[in-house]
């Protein structure tokens, strides 16, 4: 719809009670004539692109108030609180500051039944003895509010209310919340509790898995409970979703687990110590999306969570001691199964020759399997995400991987692949692809030709042939083709990859000059990237609005880029961390072009070890956010340009074993550096104290009382020199003879 809400068109709705204008894309601000409105008892502007404050004033038959999911600004008025009618107040997930206009002496409505003011930057102070005249209570929300202090004792005092949603997630909670006495034991209703993400300490709290407990949604991740399971094992009825991840708890699954919680849709105990085996009964269950991942579990794992659980959409068992074979008995996989985590286990064998089923997700990395990879019996259409890296996988890769014609994401590095990577005959739409650490070789086919392709890894292997078909990859923004056998040129072409964060074709044969259009590729800014990290995702909900949302993400494992000397791995959030271009260790000739100088937002660059000769580019000095730059190893000459004084970001330098000559800096950043980092340049010299130059063999300047032998011969000879030619001058010579005589 769009548009704005102009006051003039409001003032003569004297009669109207109900307004519906959520999700509309609505602009501007709120006029105060809407809340003048004499009759206006419902107000919904949620979803939509308001900004500016609330201009609530008397808005006394105003029952519901729902602003959510907008861009409006300032405090929360204290008339808001004030309104005698109000039954459902909804501000969340905007961008109120300030304190909860609240207190003990305030008087809110008690007709009051929901407080939503979720993902905004309250702050203060807020008790919940302030809401003791809120007699019909039901749901409170002020979860992300990092910096609202939210304290729950009692003193004495009992609710009169009864909730039935409370969500205090990201707050700062009164760390007394789970304690005795405490306020949830007042709370006999309660449906939807979360509590994560507050750091809360104690005992896991058995008793809200009592007989009479009636919660449907529990969330108490990221705290710090400790204490065993256990006791939290009883039949519960309506218990949907439990999430008790990332806290210290102890124990075992119950082997009768499904008839303990027949309901049960999401069970996440990850990042715990839990151990023992997988209990068979789980296969009976009504889970859909199942995360024990990053504990202590051993054994095998039942084949019926692969075959016969009809249930299960999610299965993670990631970072655990889980062995036996690989997918044992498997062909296939059970209909509603979406994604299977086994990765970083002790897995061991072949993944079976036939495989089918609707599979969307499929990470085995960091296991134990051997043998090849065979693939001509997959029937898999909906993969769209293959790990098998970190594995001992032998052999070629199987042209039956050209079927998976729904693939974005692939993984098959660090095994022990050889030949050619298959030439597909149907491009796959593939986004990321490592091959890296195997010994495939020849030229790199079309298998990854494709343009939606954000990611390539193909370094350590042998690969052949030149870099003209990198020009295609219109969308590539990670590049890892090193240590291969590439040769030719680097091309002008590859300037076309606007995309680009980094490029590393270090350790190949490349030779010729670098092209100056390196210097126009925009290794983007973080904060304008438009093109996200290639994931999927799958997302449950209860049916309740932001109350029972509970979502599963996979993403890449990332990619190793060396720089500052050093190795690192990085992943969806690279961007933030990185941009980089490395083409050290090739047979590259030639001047830097001075027009890499425009690369503003580089972080890291690397042209060692080439035969690059000539200036260093005086721009250099525009390279405001570099971080590490090293154009050691070359035949450079010249002085070191003062503008590199300007860098203040660098941490990295070197310019060692080159043919530099000139005072060593001595300001701003490269003036931190030590005689590693310009070692190996004979005419180099201090300028601040004495005038020795650095030494070619990098031990520092020759300081007073070095030797020297070569001086020490050279003033030897001269020395003998200038003796004979003086003894032949005054003896053979008429005007020295005449001299001596005069004496």
């Amino acid at each position: 719809m769009g548009g704005t809400l102009h006051s003039t068109g409001l003032r003569n709705l004297h009669n109207l009670r109900e307004l519906h204008l959520g999700s509309n894309e609505l602009s501007g601000s709120l006029p105060a004539s809407l809340f003048a409105l004499p009759r206006l008892e419902y107000l919904d502007l949620s979803d939509n692109l308001l900004h500016g404050h609330i201009p609530i004033n008397s808005s006394w038959n105003l029952r519901e108030l729902r602003l959510r999911s907008n861009k409006l600004s300032g405090s929360i008025p204290a008339s808001v609180f004030a309104l005698p009618c109000l039954e459902y107040l909804d501000l969340s997930d905007n961008l109120l500051q300030g304190y909860v206009p609240i207190n003990l002496s305030s008087k809110c409505s008690s007709l009051l039944q929901t407080i939503r003011l979720s993902k905004n930057k309250l702050s203060g102070k807020f008790s919940f003895f302030w809401l003791r005249n809120c007699v019909k209570l039901k749901q409170i929300d002020l979860s992300r509010n990092t910096d609202l202090v939210v304290q729950v004792e009692l003193h004495g005092w009992v609710p009169k209310f009864q909730l039935n949603t409370l969500r205090l997630s990201w707050c700062n909670l009164d760390k007394s919340m789970i304690t005795e006495p405490n306020f949830l034991r007042t709370q006999h209703h309660l449906r939807f509790l979360d509590l994560s993400n507050n750091n809360l300490p104690g005992n896991m709290p058995d008793w809200l898995f009592t007989n009479e407990a009636t919660l449907v949604y529990l969330n108490l991740a990221n705290n710090s409970l400790v204490g065993s399971l256990d006791r939290v094992w009883q039949h519960q009825t309506y218990l949907k979703q439990v999430n008790i991840s990332l806290n210290l708890v102890e124990g075992q699954l119950p082997a009768n687990i499904s008839l303990m919680f027949p309901n049960l849709t999401i069970l996440d105990v990850s990042h715990n110590i839990i151990s023992g085996t997988i209990p068979p009964s789980l296969c009976n269950s009504s889970i859909q999306l199942m995360d024990l991942s990053n504990n202590r579990f051993t054994g095998e794992v039942p084949s019926c969570l692969f075959t016969d659980f009809y249930a299960l959409n999610v299965l993670k068992l990631s970072n655990n001691s889980l062995g036996g074979k690989i997918l044992d008995g498997v062909s296939s996989f059970s209909g509603h199964l979406w994604a299977i985590y086994l990765d970083n286990n002790k897995f061991e064998g072949t993944l079976p020759r036939n495989l089918s089923g609707d599979i969307a997700l499929m990470d085995l990395h960091g296991n134990k399997m051997s043998g090849e990879l065979s693939t001509s019996l997959w029937f898999l259409p909906s993969l769209e995400a293959l790990s098998l890296s970190c594995n001992g996988l032998t052999g070629a890769i199987h042209p039956g991987i050209c079927t998976l014609t729904k693939l974005r994401i692939l993984d098959l590095s660090e095994n022990y692949f050889t030949g050619h990577i298959p030439n597909c005959s149907t491009v796959l739409p593939l986004e990321f692809l490592s091959v890296s650490g195997n010994s495939l070789s020849g030229f790199p086919s079309a298998f990854f030709f494709s343009s939606s392709i954000t990611a390539l890894d193909l370094s350590h292997n042998q690969f052949t042939g030149n870099l003209e078909w990198a020009q295609y990859l219109s969308q590539i923004s990670v590049l890892l083709l090193s240590r291969n056998k590439f040769v030719g040129q680097i091309s002008s072409n590859l300037c076309r990859l606007q995309r680009l964060s980094i490029i590393d074709i270090s350790h190949n044969i490349l030779s010729g000059s670098i092209p100056p259009c390196i210097g126009g590729i925009a290794l983007e800014d973080p904060d304008d990237y438009e093109y996200g990290w290639p994931s999927i995702g799958i997302t449950y909900s209860t049916g309740d609005y932001a109350v029972g949302m509970y979502s599963s993400h996979y993403e890449p494992q990332g990619f190793t880029f060396t720089t500052k000397g050093n190795s690192y791995t990085y992943g969806q959030n690279f961007f933030m961390w990185m941009s980089g271009i490395d083409f050290s260790s090739n047979m590259l000739s030639g001047d830097i072009p001075k027009e890499m100088g425009n690369l503003s937002h580089i972080k890291s660059l690397n042209l060692s070890n080439n035969f690059l000769t000539g200036l260093i580019p005086t721009t250099f000095g525009n390279m405001s956010e570099i971080e590490s730059l090293d154009l050691s190893g070359n035949k450079l000459d010249g002085t070191i340009p003062w503008q590199l004084t300007r860098l203040s970001s660098l941490e990295v330098f070197s310019v060692a074993y080159n043919n530099l000559s000139g005072c060593l800096p001595a300001t701003g950043q490269l003036g931190t550096f030590d005689v590693d980092s310009y070692r190996g340049n004979g005419n180099l010299r201090s300028c601040t104290s004495s005038s020795y130059p650095v030494a070619r063999n990098g031990t520092g300047g020759n300081a007073r009382g070095d030797s020297d032998p070569i001086i020490y011969v050279v003033t030897a000879v001269s020395f003998v020199l200038a003796f004979w030619a003086t003894i032949t001058f005054v003896f053979c010579h008429p005007f020295g003879q005449r001299v001596i005589l005069k004496l």
